[in-house]
């Protein structure tokens, strides 16, 4: 089947890589000649892990092609995707939807035959509605039928999750587009995928309401991590316990500094404004939100409180930027908010991520350094906090990093080890959802801690006959 992909993004990419992979004819149209030319060359803007693979083949095999030119793809393509951006407008927090706009009165002339247009662009309800409105009145006579196909990707697992989705919802009112549809995504029925097709609203409605629910999940889980600090509770243990109920899962019940990306906190805002406007209130979804900001800002008094009640002068070290990872996506990453905080209250910070360093210069404050690894973000600091669970990070070599840190102190903000485990190697530890007497103890802990004059490498001098210092 030939198919058109308006858009070169994150969405865009990974559905055009993918189609072509399964055995379609795929042109992708974007109006960044730069990224273009990266792309028909294989180079990719953004990380994904096994993107670049698919793509090169792709291209290898003469089924995906990349152009700025628009027109040149419309008039062959069965089935249009849409896959353009959707941020958040200004000033108001509903979707901005002038680029899938932009992109309907782009094709609108150019439909010679009958064809399925696909919003994959994340959109509020009647966008698809409207769609149509625009390229009916740009070009009457156009043959065509509109298709809600959202996606339900996650950063860092997205070649998974187009591949081998839980299901895909497809909403249509024209029984031509559903024919096509089936067709587009024959190979996804042959691995038992389900093809779950309801009204263009409901479709629209599902994808905010999923995005919804998980985020509601993930601040659900912090809130009594909280609860679990002031009363004493295990949030690792107690996590593990409703998720082992089937109605619950254990899925985004991982406490943390809150969630931040391209989709949750942009889409539960638009899902909020949209239900406003149809005189609804989501109170649930606007706690939700309003909860998760201040979470991520006040992740930094876990820092303040573990150093004793001030980081004035201190230098503290940051693992890890983007909002997740496998990804370099720092938009609304808890690491932004918690690293300002830091600065506002007179921290020096250093900062290291796999991946996401580049995108974080351009929103990180300038006065950040960032170190080139681990053990060289560490070096000399009063604290180590864990922001991105990497798995990079999960084996640190301890005994290094406790040589080459000021203060062995670390606050761990995904819970990616264990207080015993730390505790092995001479740090202290503060976690998420741990008593807060733990925390206490600790700063209690830093306090009387030799101070540098008594440290080689951050490690005592009785010390350096147990522990090598690289």
């Amino acid at each position: 089947m030939e198919i058109l992909i308006l858009g070169a993004g994150y969405v865009g990419l990974v559905t055009a890589a993918c189609l072509a992979d399964f055995g379609h004819t795929v042109t992708c149209v974007d109006k960044d000649e730069r990224k273009i030319s990266r792309l028909q060359q294989g180079e990719l803007q953004i990380h994904e892990p096994g993107l670049s693979e698919i793509i090169h083949s792709g291209i290898a095999s003469e089924r995906l092609f990349f152009t700025t030119q628009l027109a040149s793809g419309v008039d062959r393509a069965k089935a249009i995707f849409i896959a353009v951006g959707t941020p958040s407008r200004r000033g108001d927090g509903h979707a901005d939807l002038s680029f899938v706009y932009e992109a309907a009165r782009g094709i609108a002339p150019h439909l010679k035959q009958f064809t399925v247009v696909v919003t994959k662009s994340t959109v509020p309800v009647g966008a698809s509605d409207n769609v149509e409105r625009i390229i009916r009145s740009a070009n009457p006579k156009a043959d065509m039928a509109i298709v809600s196909n959202p996606e339900f990707l996650r950063e860092g697992n997205a070649i998974e999750d187009f591949k081998f989705p839980d299901r895909v919802v497809i909403g249509l009112n024209d029984e031509r587009a559903k024919i096509v549809m089936k067709e587009l995504y024959h190979p996804l029925q042959l691995n038992g995928t389900s093809l779950f097709f309801t009204t263009r609203t409901t479709a629209e409605l599902i994808k905010y309401a999923s995005n919804a629910f998980l985020a509601m999940k993930i601040t659900f889980i912090n809130e009594f991590a909280d609860l679990c600090e002031r009363v004493g509770g295990d949030i690792l243990e107690l996590s593990h316990g409703i998720g082992l109920d089937r109605r619950i899962g254990a899925q985004f019940l991982n406490a943390g500094p809150g969630f931040g990306g391209s989709c949750f906190p942009k889409d539960t805002l638009a899902l909020i404004k949209t239900a406003q406007d149809a005189g609804v209130h989501l109170r649930l979804l606007e706690t939700t939100l309003a909860v998760n900001e201040a979470r991520k800002r006040g992740m930094a008094r876990k820092v303040i409180t573990a150093l004793g009640g001030s980081v004035r002068g201190r230098r503290i070290a940051v693992l890890g930027l983007t909002f997740k990872p496998n990804t370099d996506d720092i938009r609304d990453a808890p690491s932004i908010p918690l690293i300002q905080a830091l600065l506002d209250f007179g921290a020096n910070v250093t900062a290291y991520d796999p991946v996401g360093v580049e995108q974080a210069r351009s929103v990180l404050p300038s006065e950040i350094t960032y170190g080139s690894d681990p053990y060289d973000c560490a070096r000399d600091a009063d604290a180590l906090v864990i922001v991105t669970e990497w798995d990079s990070f999960r084996i640190l070599d301890l005994s290094r990093l406790r040589c080459s840190m000021k203060t062995a102190l670390i606050v761990d903000l995904r819970n990616i080890y264990t207080q015993a485990d730390v505790e092995s190697y001479g740090f202290a530890y503060v976690g998420v959802g741990h008593p807060l007497s733990n925390i206490r103890d600790v700063a209690n802990t830093v306090a009387k801690k030799p101070g540098a004059n008594n440290l080689v490498g951050g490690c005592s001098l009785t010390d350096l006959n147990d522990v090598m210092c690289m």
